[in-house]
């Protein structure tokens, strides 16, 4: 990873998505701006449909030399090619990731709000953690959200890095972008018609616009 200015770009694929049709918009996304890592994120245990994915996605993310993680399934890592796992259950299932992937994969653990849960996973090793979401989420978990006073805390007593995700609106980037290493856009870009050009409109706000 090339060092920058501002926060690097963390893509999470939807939910559900069409393969063929999804592998040009994220090819262009990626033309487009900077981005670490990519996520796939797809909520099926469906071992074919996170196969091929696998399989594809990493293809298009090896090529321009972005790493590519998956949600949970971290036995699918190593046969399919990905550099890791993000673990949504803070420090959950760290230790037996770790044990199964080894020293060098990418282990990271989404921790919610919760200052306590993201230096447990720290300490139990995990490579980031995360916290979020950022903005409103109307709907979704506990209506509790990850501050900006949480981040700037994080990075300023904590040397693993920090990803900020979830309600990412332009407000609220503007609140983190200063304090996270990583920035997560997911549908912040894909709900859009464009996403190359949302996710450009985005990084100018992490630029300081």
């Amino acid at each position: 990873m090339t060092e920058q200015d501002f926060a690097q770009i963390y893509l999470t694929t939807p939910t559900e998505f069409d393969l063929e049709s999804f592998k040009p918009r994220l090819e262009a996304v990626l033309a487009a701006v900077p981005v670490a890592c990519v996520r796939i994120a797809l909520a099926t245990t469906d071992a074919g449909l996170l196969g091929r994915a696998a399989d594809q996605l990493r293809d298009i993310c090896h090529a321009r030399d972005v790493a590519i993680v998956v949600d949970e399934h971290f036995r699918i890592v190593e046969k399919h090619g990905l550099d890791g796992v993000h673990l949504v259950s803070a420090s959950r299932n760290v230790r037996e990731a770790r044990k199964v992937l080894g020293p060098d994969a990418i282990v990271g653990a989404y921790c919610g709000s919760s200052k306590h849960a993201g230096m447990t996973a720290a300490e139990i090793g995990v490579d980031y953690i995360s916290f979020g979401p950022v903005g409103d989420m109307a709907g979704l978990g506990d209506g509790a959200r990850a501050e900006a006073a949480l981040f700037q805390w994080w990075s300023e007593m904590i040397e693993v890095p920090v990803v900020a995700e979830g309600g990412l609106d332009d407000d609220s980037l503007r609140t983190v972008r200063d304090h996270a290493d990583f920035v997560t856009f997911g549908s912040e870009i894909w709900q859009a018609e464009d996403a190359a050009a949302e996710a450009v409109r985005l990084v100018e706000i992490l630029k300081g616009a």
